[in-house]
């Protein structure tokens, strides 16, 4: 039977896997929202106010399942892991607190000018709350990933008879693996919801909807993952080398090193041994670790022996790190070839259509591998260097934990099912509305009092 430690792991590990796919696409659809009004706004086409209606009401039920889902997430740091608050509360409380003050509330505020005042306010005012609820979402961001990045790299306070005091905020708030975190994950948003908008836009085309509106969403969702992919590439390389200074366990966990070595290889696949200290089946490429992390083909790379008891387990950090880079791979490579196609010929092939349909959802797979790499890469500190995991865990009876974490596991399988089968059957609904008329395209903004339905 599994103890008390590893449930409330593995609870946790449930929750947030399940919350953050939601936020992941908010954060960057609402930035896509508002270029459609904005669009919209400016040329008076009634196609781009197709596409934001369409969209906005996707958005609107990703966001009302991330808020719901991200409840639960505060409540776990009182019953799972109540030493982490008694420990950095005085930390971690105000920068979720700001989160609360300075974004939620922003995107609540205007959240319902958005969906429910396209038609009571003037144009420039449904536009304006839409931008304001963008920002919000990018605020939100900004604040977790603060508190995120300061439990991984902590600097900035003082520990007082175990309990750490902030002393700097700004050093706190903008700790040594900030910055590339919150690129990492703005960008992963772009993509994540790039993807998203391309494949549900290619459904509606394979389903036979013939009109303006999913042809423009893909070739702009596609423009923006062709662009995205090789600035990921690039702010990844940044935060490896960020990584390797500050958390080298978590480098080493992911590149398979055991010993210390110069010119350590790239390791494209291998099966880790952490009983034995060594890796099997290894399918490697000299040097070439050493070059991408140091960019020195010799440059040395410390090995998890270095680390003896203060490193992570191995073979999940392994695998999740490759199959982050692996998505990342063929994102890059699906959204370059699918825009040079449409370049050349206005259109895609049906299979590369299903494709992108079949990567609708990629965007979460890549993020949850990332994020376990983070995450589980952190172990066996909650907070490096201040708390355990294991110090900080509840002592509760294990049955409780088992309870809820299957309730949990049961209404998460439940939501995402009927999340996926609402999406595409909104999809598929969207291919019988008729085309827009002569008269709608033709049809003036006007500023004052209304807004031209698209």
């Amino acid at each position: 039977m599994l103890e008390t430690l590893m449930l409330s792991r593995i609870q946790f590990a449930a929750n947030i896997s399940f919350h953050i796919l939601f936020p992941t696409i908010t954060i960057a659809l609402s930035w896509f929202l508002f270029y459609f009004k904005l669009r919209f706004d400016q040329t008076a086409d009634p196609v781009w106010m197709r596409a934001y209606r369409f969209w906005v009401k996707i958005f609107a039920l990703t966001f009302a399942i991330g808020v719901v889902s991200g409840i639960t997430m505060s409540f776990q740091f009182g019953t799972n892991w109540p030493k982490f608050m008694e420990t950095v509360g005085n930390i971690a409380g105000p920068l979720l607190g700001y989160e609360v003050l300075t974004a939620f509330f922003l995107e609540a505020g205007f959240l319902g000018i958005m969906l429910f005042g396209i038609n009571k306010v003037s144009a420039r005012v449904h536009t304006l709350s839409t931008l304001i609820v963008a920002i919000g979402t990018s605020l939100s961001a900004f604040w977790i990933l603060a508190l995120n990045s300061w439990m991984q790299t902590p600097q900035g306070h003082e520990m007082r008879d175990g309990v750490a005091f902030p002393v700097d905020w700004l050093a706190i708030i903008f700790n040594p693996s900030f910055p590339y975190r919150l690129m990492h994950m703005l960008i992963a948003s772009g993509l994540t919801a790039a993807f998203l908008v391309a494949g549900i836009s290619a459904y509606r085309l394979l389903k036979g909807d013939d009109k303006q509106a999913p042809k423009l969403t893909l070739k702009i969702a596609l423009t923006v993952a062709a662009l995205l992919t090789p600035l990921q590439v690039f702010v990844g390389d940044m935060h490896g080398l960020n990584t390797l200074e500050h958390q080298p366990q978590k480098i080493a966990a992911m590149e398979g090193v055991w010993h210390t070595e110069k010119g350590a290889p790239l390791l494209l696949f291998a099966v880790p041994d952490e009983e034995q200290k060594t890796n099997h089946f290894e399918v490697a490429i000299p040097n070439m670790a050493s070059f991408i992390l140091t960019h020195d083909l010799n440059g040395e790379i410390k090995g998890l022996n270095e680390f003896e008891g203060n490193h992570p387990p191995v073979a999940p950090v392994f695998f999740a790190f490759r199959l982050m880079v692996g998505l990342g791979m063929l994102m890059l490579a699906i959204a370059w070839f699918s825009r040079i196609q449409l370049w050349r010929k206005n259109q895609l092939p049906p299979w590369l259509l299903k494709a992108l349909v079949v990567m609708s959802f990629s965007g979460w797979v890549a993020t949850l591998a990332g994020w376990y790499v983070t995450e589980i890469g952190r172990q066996p500190w909650l907070v490096t260097g201040v708390l355990t995991i294991k110090d900080a865990a509840t002592d509760i009876a294990a049955e409780n934990v088992g309870f809820t974490l299957i309730m949990y596991l049961t209404l998460y399988v439940v939501i995402l099912v009927a999340y996926l089968h609402t999406v595409f059957t909104m999809a598929g609904r969207a291919v019988e509305i008729e085309e827009i008329s002569d008269d709608e395209k033709v049809k003036p903004v006007v500023y004052s009092h209304k807004v031209v339905k698209g």
